[in-house]
């Protein structure tokens, strides 16, 4: 299996490729790849079969030496175009949310952004904690990176632009928000947009490698306690289903992100939250553990 990771070099981010947990910069594998991890999904047909190659050669044993163990990882993905989460779309979360019993037939796909230079960081010390709120929240979500441009895609045409995917952890800041005594209720930009709200990582994994993207197990823990151990089989809309909603709302373009929904066990329904110095350790079966802490508070 090998993978695209970001790690920092000299003060530099550099696109690596993963193979079997060791890192190879780019720069050293071959100078025709992009500087710049975003860069890949402009041809990533392209790009992938030139990664499989080397990947390929360096499992036999040739290639240049990796970096050594312990070297920086950044986010795999700096920046992407824009980051798009589908809210409450798993039958699990929204029964811990107050509603069991939820049939997709009712349901209605939504979306929320987040900004995506503000708010990605990678593993580590990254998070920092949005000053004033009390109920800074976590939630584990497979993110899907487009590797096509999508413009009115079909469900079944849908996961043929996916590059591959990755960890992300939507910090949500529940306190932001609610909005009780306004018209709208709820404050999706304060309480979800926040700076350093959407960790991710540790790799981008080729979609190639998952045979069957419904059906891959989440966990996530919180100073080594599980909070939420579920699959994306509870998703009420498919990865598919949501790729194909967003590209008739706007063009998916290459290197853009979706977040696809979060499991039971986030911290809201048992008033559980966090604080500074707490840690995080989100693993998805086939991509590997994002580990980040809370730093410090803004």
């Amino acid at each position: 299996m090998w993978a695209v990771a970001t790690a920092e070099i000299d003060g530099k981010a550099v696109p690596c490729l993963q193979v079997e947990g060791r890192l190879y910069p780019f720069p050293s594998l071959d100078m025709g790849l992009p500087s710049a991890t975003i860069d890949l999904f402009v041809d990533w047909a392209g790009a992938n079969a030139r990664l499989e190659d080397l990947a390929a050669k360096i499992a036999n044993g040739a290639g240049p030496a990796p970096l050594p163990a312990g070297s920086k990882l950044l986010a795999p993905l700096l920046y992407p175009g824009k980051i798009l989460c589908a809210g409450a779309n798993y039958y699990d979360h929204m029964a811990e949310m107050g509603f069991p019993g939820v049939k997709k037939e009712t349901q209605r796909l939504f979306f929320f952004m987040k900004p995506p230079r503000n708010a990605v960081v990678g593993p580590g010390a990254t998070v920092v904690k949005p000053r004033g709120t009390q109920k800074y929240d976590w939630e584990i979500e497979l993110a899907a990176v487009i590797g096509k441009t999508a413009r009115y895609v079909t469900p079944e045409q849908a996961l043929e632009h996916v590059a591959g995917y990755t960890i992300a952890i939507d910090m949500s800041a529940r306190d932001f928000n609610m909005a009780p005594d306004q018209f709208y209720k709820l404050d999706w930009v304060a309480g979800k947009a926040t700076d350093t709200g959407c960790p991710m990582g540790p790799c981008i994994v080729p979609a190639s490698a998952f045979a069957d993207v419904q059906n891959i197990p989440l966990k996530l823990s919180v100073n080594g306690v599980v909070k939420q151990d579920s699959t994306t089989a509870q998703m009420i809309f498919s990865v598919a289903e949501q790729i194909a909603r967003a590209s008739e709302i706007m063009t998916l373009d290459p290197g853009d992100v979706i977040l696809t929904g979060t499991p039971a066990g986030v911290g809201v329904p048992k008033g559980t939250f966090l604080n500074v110095g707490d840690r995080i350790d989100a693993e998805i079966a086939g991509i590997g553990t994002l580990s980040v802490s809370i730093a410090r508070e803004a």
